[in-house]
């Protein structure tokens, strides 16, 4: 029952997501600012169990949310082999260029040391 009240929370967060992205005109998808919220109530201990039964119901079973994509890949095989080539140098383009500014952004936050107060002493 934690698990069915985890997925029911982690929807309405998704919802609310969306209604803020249409609301207030953002950029940017609203399954991000779900995220967001997702990242804020679970600061808040009562939400903390049941989402975390929903992420393990979720992580069990994670191997079915793939089948749509594989079925998608076969249907559109003829796309595969026109665009092939094309696809795979944008995907390893793209998965470098992450993988850069993740190790920037990580360098950048690592660099940054803590202000310390200078001891009295």
């Amino acid at each position: 029952m934690s698990a069915l009240r985890g997925l029911a929370i982690l929807l309405l967060l998704e919802a609310l997501g969306e209604m803020l992205t249409h609301a207030l005109r953002l950029p940017f998808p609203g399954p991000v600012v779900g995220m967001g919220l997702l990242l804020v109530a679970l600061r808040w201990p009562p939400l903390r169990e049941p989402i975390g039964a929903a992420a393990e119901l979720l992580l069990a079973h994670l191997s079915l949310l793939f089948v749509p994509v594989g079925v998608g890949v076969v249907t559109h095989l003829d796309v595969l082999t026109h665009h092939g080539v094309r696809l795979l140098a944008v995907v390893a383009v793209s998965t470098w260029i992450g993988m850069a500014v993740t190790g920037l952004v990580l360098r950048a936050m690592l660099g940054r040391e803590p202000a310390t107060e200078p001891r009295n002493g």
